[in-house]
């Protein structure tokens, strides 16, 4: 049950714009210390993929410092480890606008390469997910492509590509639907397949000649000529297609069972990189509730039902509430925030008050400085 693992890391960049200005969303913060690539490169060091190729594109370099050499995740080895696949890295390779030419560009990746079976994910996911079954049953089913989904209720008026299935009783894919436009509970395709490896590089070879440039329209649409096997996913799942959609998945860790079944599952942790910081200071006069908050913070003032990660200050009389603050971040003395999402080193100031709403937090950019009246 040899297989290698494909993580796209900026497909969904433009989606949630506001946090992928400076980064890749592979590399955006998550849960006060991880990053959205830890959770599928955790889930395949759990499954027993010890090969994994990062397909970048752009704005990678926050990506790179955190992967480093893959150690954290075991994935520091001389046979099989952590690739980094950055775009013109061969000849003939191009900055890629959809996911079938982002494979084209990995082609000389996957050629070099000897596993049977291929893993494909994005970062855009938030689960823990055991792939071992998945490619159990792909091999079973002797599918040419087995796809992961998730039933889905689509809200009316949500405009966002999306690609669902329709799956008979024996899980084949009868009907592969893209569309902005389709609502009620529906079969969601997770962004995450299997597929042979020699299967996918013969697609990649006819591309040309029959035109494929979409891998969800061109390939997966195709369900009479190739057999495309549906597996389900049961358990936490949670997609980022949006900043309200990260701000309330990041708010659903609040939430105990949540946090063991995401981080604890069957004994499969998720992994990330790890640093020294000194511990959490609280002041005399600290209140904190319900919160999450990494070492390094100093917290003097108030915080309930919020995100702190590491190095955050809120200086005493502050009031912290159903917030997310990235590394480095300050809140002045006096000053009350409520559904904000602070990037890494932002100053609020004195007798500041910021309010957004769980469905629109408000967003203050990296390293921004808001004066106060203080």
């Amino acid at each position: 049950m040899k297989a290698l693992g494909i993580v796209f890391s900026n497909i969904h960049d433009k989606e949630i714009a506001e946090l992928t200005a400076h980064r890749t969303l592979a590399s955006v913060p998550f849960g006060g210390r991880y990053r959205l690539i830890d959770f599928v490169l955790s889930n395949m060091i759990n499954s027993g993929i010890t090969k994994v190729g990062i397909i970048t594109k752009e704005n990678y370099q926050s990506l790179m410092d955190h992967l480093g050499s893959g150690k954290q995740w075991d994935l520091s080895r001389k046979n099989g480890g952590l690739f980094v696949l950055p775009p013109y890295g061969t000849t003939g390779s191009k900055l890629y606008k959809s996911r079938f030419e982002a494979i084209g560009n990995a082609a000389n990746f996957l050629l070099r390469s000897s596993e049977e079976y291929v893993v494909m994910s994005d970062c855009d996911t938030v689960c823990n997910l055991d792939f071992a079954p998945i490619i159990k049953e792909h091999i079973n089913s002797k599918a040419d492509i087995t796809v992961v989904y998730r039933k889905a209720v689509i809200d009316e008026g949500i405009e966002t590509d999306r690609t669902f299935f329709e799956v008979d009783s024996k899980n084949r894919v009868t009907r592969t639907i893209n569309s902005k436009k389709i609502y009620g509970e529906q079969n969601l395709f997770t962004n995450i397949l299997v597929v042979g490896r020699k299967f996918l590089l013969n697609i990649l070879g006819d591309a040309e000649l029959k035109g494929y440039k979409s891998f969800s329209k061109d390939i997966l649409t195709k369900t009479k000529e190739f057999k495309i096997v549906g597996v389900p996913l049961d358990g936490y799942f949670a997609a980022i297609d949006c900043l309200s959609s990260y701000y309330t998945v990041s708010m659903e860790l609040l939430q105990k069972e949540n946090r063991d079944v995401l981080f604890y599952k069957n004994g499969n942790n998720i992994y990330t990189k790890l640093r020294d910081s000194a511990p959490l200071v609280t002041g005399e006069k600290a209140e904190i509730s319900n919160s999450l908050i990494a070492d390094g913070c100093i917290i003097e003032g108030e915080v309930k039902n919020s995100i702190l990660f590491r190095g955050v200050k809120v200086e005493k009389g502050a009031k912290v509430h159903n917030s997310i603050l990235f590394q480095d971040a300050f809140v002045g003395s006096r000053s009350t925030l409520n559904c904000v999402i602070a990037d890494k080193q932002v100053s609020i100031g004195e007798k500041i008050t910021l309010s957004g709403h769980e469905t629109s937090p408000h967003f203050i950019g990296k390293r921004k400085a808001l004066v106060g009246k203080g």
